[in-house]
């Protein structure tokens, strides 16, 4: 009884400490949290555009409005990425709302009510509009569909009224601004003398031979380069290396991995999930139910994964097929049969021989190179050998010229998808086919099926247990708790052989991810803390798939440019510049042919001839696009040979052999147009750039989320 009255006594101080715990749950982040009040800090600005402070309530209550509206639409919560992503609009919404209107005032820029009218349900429609009340089957608008929203506008929910209210409001927005560019895109004029000069860079053509000693013919370990020289290069270059606040760390992860009897449970529960498939009434909607990954139900050759291509073959409708492994998923099938699509799919290699954006006679020794290819592979060469060697198309060149399974449905340009459709049969098309990319020797290694495989998936990720991810938490925190210092960290992955160090060197205050590392913001946020200083050791942090542990290496500061902010790229142009004046030392004062320099200079000369280039386009074989050089050739005269001098990448001496001066023409309009256009299509990211430069934005959020 005795007993029963003392809980009686204490049960008010138990509900109370309740109370104010709840309390502190739900407002303690503004409360107590780093940029709280109570937590030492009332600044509450999350930036300043155009010298307006932004408030932190009213840039979260602007995210809170484009959250719901998000959450409405696509009927379900957002994830940490769609949120930062809608943080990023919010802001950008108020640079608009402050700078970019500052721009119109001044200009009286406005969208009137009837432009609005004539936008939403008028005779220039807004393509927003036009995407938002169009017949998902056709494809066509319907006016009327407009009038008949509108007229009902009123009966509808609040939120859907202020959806409305905004996606008006964002017509507004997006038609001034296009008025504000299209003034100035207007405004864009080319002078004749700036198209002559165009015109002439394009099309004088020279031939050139040419000494060429690159840098790294010089090994690096040879050339010593000091701080007080970098120092003496960072002042001469100001400008060139524009400082940030940014952060370096090394670190470690600790991989949360599936163990052996977290495998053969999810083996054990997916041989039940098989025999559920198989007698279920609707395969399809068992299968979507009890699947970690969604699937489609049909599936063509392009959408399957290379080991169900092979399985399918040997399917019988009705069958229930697996588990089959990919990576760490188990998946077992459903067979039911085929059917007709009205979509094909194809297997194809090709060899991309580019011709993009070059002159004619560019693209003539294009084709030359291409047909010559496709003779040898005619004549019993290996497609795949030259396609790792001379394909343009660097993603396929890797395979062999493999581009996969793909439809006819625009993944590949016209002409390439209408030479691969064509074919009835695998084996070489006997012809070049050229797109805006260049000239294609194509392979079709599987023709045109149009046969739809349906496909019940089931697909199960093997997911570690508790018991897996408490031991890889305690290996992490036995390493945190170990070292002290970067030195003692450094030391301590020595000598653990399953740890490896990776470092992220110069990682800016608003990253979300770290190198692979996704949702690293408490790490980024730690490593910016004041208190953490260069060698401090982080605690535990968690992410998806694994712990990590991070030592703070280094720190870079907007306002205070040192040489560590950007040592490696220092240290490489201050060493070419000693390997410059080293080559040219040995070279200076030497006669005779090019030839006869480079074997007096020696190992690392290389003497090359470039023809038919121009001043605008010119490639140089082993130096690439060099400005410094061609610049030189085509300053000379025919015969005659340039002293020594450096260049992009190496140290030359040219000779010009020949030149063919353009034409003279009385017309440079073409080019006139080019350059125009040229400047244009930069027209809203160059008054985008000039807008945020002149509003002096100060972004802060990085403090905050």
């Amino acid at each position: 009884m005795a007993l029963i009255n003392k809980i009686r006594e204490k049960s008010g101080i138990a509900v109370t400490v309740i109370a104010i715990s709840l309390i502190l749950f739900m407002v303690g982040g503004d409360l107590l949290g780093p940029n709280s009040l109570l937590g030492g800090n009332n600044n509450q600005i999350v930036g300043e555009i155009a010298g307006k402070e932004i408030n932190i309530k009213d840039f979260q209550s602007r995210v809170d409005g484009f959250r719901q509206n998000y959450e409405a639409q696509s009927g379900r919560s957002l994830n940490e990425g769609e949120l930062a992503s809608l943080r990023d609009q919010a802001w950008n919404q108020f640079v608009v709302d402050i700078a970019y209107k500052k721009q119109y005032d001044k200009l009286g820029l406005t969208v009137t009510d009837e432009e609005l009218y004539d936008m939403v349900q008028g005779n220039h429609i807004s393509p927003s509009i036009l995407q938002a009340f169009s017949d998902p089957t056709t494809g066509r608008f319907d006016k009327n569909a407009v009038v008949n929203y509108l007229k009902n506008l009123k009966t509808l929910p609040l939120e859907q009224q202020k959806s409305w209210e905004n996606f008006e409001k964002s017509l507004r927005e997006e038609r001034t601004r296009a008025k504000y560019e299209n003034m100035l895109r207007l405004s864009t004029y080319t002078p004749k003398a700036q198209a002559e000069k165009e015109y002439v860079a394009q099309n004088t053509k020279a031939n050139l031979r040419y000494l060429y000693v690159p840098y790294f013919s010089v090994v690096d370990t040879t050339i010593k380069v000091t701080d007080a020289q970098l120092q003496e290069y960072l002042s001469a270059h100001k400008k060139e290396y524009k400082g940030t606040d940014t952060r370096s760390i090394e670190y470690v992860t600790f991989p949360v991995q599936p163990a052996k009897d977290d495998s053969a449970a999810l083996y054990t529960e997916i041989k039940e999930l098989a025999r559920g498939l198989a007698t279920a009434q609707s395969d399809s909607a068992f299968a979507a139910m009890n699947s970690d990954i969604p699937t489609p139900i049909n599936q063509s050759y392009a959408t399957m994964s290379d080991q169900l291509k092979e399985a399918v073959k040997t399917f019988v409708p009705g069958g229930v097929y697996g588990p089959y492994r990919e990576g760490n998923t188990y998946y077992i099938y459903k067979y039911g049969g085929t059917r007709s699509d009205t979509v094909s799919s194809a297997k194809a290699s090709h060899i991309l021989i580019r011709a993009e954006n070059q002159s004619d006679s560019a693209k003539a020794a294009a084709r030359v190179k291409a047909e010559g290819i496709l003779a040898q592979i005619k004549a019993g060469a290996n497609f795949e050998a030259l396609a790792a060697t001379s394909s343009a198309d660097p993603g396929s060149a890797q395979r062999g010229g493999d581009l996969g399974y793909f439809q006819n449905n625009g993944a590949m340009v016209k002409p390439f998808e209408e030479a691969v459709f064509s074919a009835t049969a695998p084996g070489l098309i006997p012809r070049l086919v050229e797109s805006q990319f260049g000239f294609h020797i194509i392979k079709v290694t599987a023709p045109k099926s149009n046969t739809l495989y349906r496909i019940a998936t089931i697909g199960k990720t093997i997911a570690p247990s508790q018991a897996t991810r408490d031991e890889a938490y305690r290996k992490a925190d036995e390493f945190a708790n170990a070292v002290k210092s970067r030195e003692q960290f450094e030391e301590a992955v020595k000598k653990n052989k399953a740890l490896v160090l990776a470092n992220a060197n110069r990682i800016p205050e608003s990253a979300t991810n770290i190198n692979a590392i996704q949702n690293a913001r408490d790490i980024v946020r730690w490593a910016f803390k004041d208190d953490t200083k260069t060698s401090n050791v982080s605690p535990v942090f968690e992410t998806e798939e694994q712990y990590v542990v991070a030592v703070l290496t280094g720190k870079s500061d907007a306002n205070d440019v040192k040489v560590d902010d950007f040592r490696d790229e220092l240290t490489t142009k201050v060493r070419n510049q000693i390997k410059a004046e080293q080559i040219t030392a040995k070279l200076k004062g030497a006669t005779g042919s090019l030839e006869d320099i480079a074997k007096k200079y020696g190992a690392g000369a290389l003497v090359e001839s470039a023809n038919d280039i121009s001043l605008a386009t010119g490639f140089l074989t082993s130096a690439g696009f060099d400005p410094i050089a061609l610049g030189k050739a085509f300053g000379l005269k025919a015969g005659q040979k340039s002293g020594v001098f450096t260049g992009e990448n190496g140290v030359f001496i040219v000779e010009l052999s020949s030149k063919t001066d353009a034409p003279k023409i009385a017309d440079f309009t073409q080019y006139k147009t080019q350059l125009t256009q040229s400047l244009e299509s930069r027209m809203s990211y160059l008054v985008n750039e000039a807008i945020r430069e002149n509003a002096k934005i100060e972004d802060h959020r990085a403090k905050f989320f």
